[in-house]
C-alpha cells in the first residue's frame, strides 16, 4: 500500500487563533498535494511556554472532551480524508500532560497517546508542567498504515522506537520543539537531532517523520529560536526530504508499506534478536541484578 506523508513546520505567536488557523491551513495544503497522513509540530496552538515557568500558561490545558480544536480537525480529518495526529496540552483530572491525539481518515478518534519522557533543561522547563505519560507507547491502525506517535524527547529513546515498531508501527510519527540551548549558545544540535531519528529509521526499518517549529519565542528575560529542519527520512534512515530552517513549510514523500514490509522481513533483524540477553535495559544503571 503506498501512502503519501506530509511534514510541517511553522512560527507560533500569542494570537492563538492564528496559530491553529495556520495549522488548519497547513492540514487542507497537505491534503491537495495528496497528503494522506500529516504531521503538526508539538503544542502548535499556542507558544512554546516551557521556555520558563509560569503557573499561569496551566489555564491552556483542556480536556480532551473539551478540546475545541481537536473537534475542528476530526470534521478537517473526515472531510479532507486525511489520518490527523494531533499535539495539545491536556488536563486529566488534578495532573498535566503533553499529549497527542490520533483521528482517522472518518474523523474518528483512535486514541492518545501521553509523552513518556519528560526533559528538565534551561529552556526546556517541562517537568513543571507535564507529568510523565501512563498510557505506554501507542501504535494506531488508521486507513493509511499503522502509526506509532512519540512526542520530542521521546524521539531520543530507541527504546520508544523500538518497542512501537514491535507493536507493528509501520511508520514513526515525532511532533517536536527543539532550537537552541541556554547554556550552550554555540551548539547547534540539529545533525544530532535528525541523525538519532535516522537510526531508529534504519535500524527498525521504517521511515520516520518529524515536525518541528520554526521562529524566535521570548518570555520574560529568555529567548529561544527554533531551527525548523523538518524531515522524512526512508526506511534505510536517509532524509528524503527536508524542510529549512526558517520558513513556514510543508514536505510531503510517498512510501509503499508493502514493500518496505517485505524487506523489513527479509532483513532479519527481528528474527534474530536475543530477548534473553536484554534484561540489563530494564535497569536505570544497566546493572545486572539476580
Amino acid at each position: 500500500m503506498k501512502v503519501t506523508l506530509a511534514a510541517s513546520q511553522m512560527a507560533c505567536s500569542w494570537n492563538l487563533e492564528k496559530n491553529i488557523e495556520k495549522a488548519i491551513n497547513i492540514v487542507n495544503k497537505s491534503a491537495d498535494e495528496g497528503a494522506q497522513i500529516i504531521l503538526l509540530q508539538e503544542l502548535f496552538e499556542t507558544p512554546y511556554f516551557c521556555i520558563d515557568t509560569q503557573s499561569k500558561h496551566f489555564d491552556l490545558a483542556k480536556t480532551l472532551s473539551d478540546q475545541t480544536t481537536i473537534k475542528m480537525m476530526q470534521s478537517i480529518a473526515k472531510e479532507r480524508n486525511v489520518v490527523l495526529p494531533i499535539s495539545f496540552f491536556e488536563k486529566s483530572g488534578l495532573v498535566y500532560f503533553n499529549s497527542v491525539t490520533v483521528i482517522d481518515a472518518d474523523g474518528s478518534i483512535l486514541g492518545k497517546y501521553r509523552k513518556s519522557h519528560i526533559p528538565d533543561f534551561p529552556l526546556y522547563e517541562e517537568k513543571f508542567y507535564f507529568t510523565p505519560g501512563d498510557t505506554g507507547f501507542k501504535v494506531f491502525q488508521t486507513k493509511f498504515g499503522r502509526i506509532g506517535v512519540g512526542i520530542c524527547w521521546d524521539q531520543w529513546f530507541p527504546e520508544a522506537s523500538r518497542t512501537m515498531a514491535l507493536m507493528g508501527a509501520e511508520v514513526l510519527l515525532y511532533p517536536t520543539a527543539i532550537g537552541s540551548e541556554l547554556n550552550k549558545p554555540d551548539l547547534d544540535s540539529k545533525k544530532h537531532w535528525q541523525n538519532t531519528m535516522c537510526g531508529h529509521a534504519a535500524a527498525n526499518i521504517m521511515p520516520v517523520m518529524a515536525s518541528n517549529r520554526i521562529g524566535k519565542e521570548s518570555s520574560n528575560k529568555l529567548s529561544m529560536d527554533f531551527y525548523g529542519s523538518s524531515f522524512i527520512s526512508n526506511h534505510l534512515g536517509e532524509i528524503v526530504c527536508e524542510a529549512d530552517r526558517d520558513s513556514e513549510k510543508i514536505i510531503t514523500h510517498t512510501f509503499d508499506l508493502k514493500e518496505i514490509a517485505l524487506y523489513r522481513r527479509d532483513w532479519g533483524v527481528f528474527r534474530d534478536r536475543r530477548t534473553g540477553l536484554y534484561k540489563e535495559i530494564l535497569n536505570l544503571d544497566g546493572s545486572n541484578i539476580e
